[in-house]
């Protein structure tokens, strides 16, 4: 990845809703950062993100910082080198040993893991998170799989949710076409 950052705009499938995100290189590694403002339960939902990682693409810590209808939401993730995660300050044991974090409401933190598996064509690997659900924004284990198929798709599956489709991802790691769920409309990624 080159020191210039890059962004991308999704378009919400399923619900009305956008998401707009940033890739950039920070001192200690890498940084997205977004914003999601969508419809949920029929209300207005703003929800500011950021993701830091390490230089090896491990998640070091999460923030989201916004609003679902009249409640306001800021919620803290960290782990630390031992791969023990907090939520808020609280220990959150069924996620230990887990990499990755995946925000349950942007497809953005889907780059984590192809950017640090960077999988050869062909290959597959089990991809584990610790996922943020939403709107209960609780932190649980999210058993998902990424198989590569050429340099723009993979497969990808999430049977908790019975998720089994291909996604387009963009050179630098953007899920672009995320069938169901959002789609890029425009973007530097």
């Amino acid at each position: 990845m080159t020191a210039t950052p890059v962004s991308i705009l999704w378009r919400r499938l399923d619900l009305e809703g956008h998401d707009g995100c940033l890739l950039s290189l920070t001192d200690s590694g890498h940084s997205l950062e977004g914003q999601a403002i969508f419809i949920q339960d029929d209300k207005p939902c703003c929800l500011a993100y950021r993701v830091d990682c390490d230089t090896g693409w491990r998640t070091q810590s999460a923030r989201v910082d916004g609003f679902l209808g009249g409640n306001r939401l800021h919620h803290a993730i960290e782990r630390d080198s031992d791969g023990r995660w907090m939520l808020n300050g609280e220990p959150q044991h069924d996620v230990t040993g887990l990499i990755d974090v995946d925000l349950g409401f942007t497809p953005a933190s889907n780059l984590l893991a192809i950017r640090r598996f960077d999988l050869g064509i062909g290959a597959t690997t089990p991809a584990p998170a610790a996922y943020l659900t939403f709107p209960r924004l609780e932190l649980v284990r999210l058993e998902q799989t990424y198989r590569r198929l050429d340099e723009t798709r993979y497969a990808y599956a999430a049977p908790l949710f019975g998720y089994d489709e291909i996604l387009g991802v963009s050179p630098h790691g953007f899920v672009v076409d995320y069938p169901g769920l959002w789609t890029s409309g425009t973007g530097s990624g």
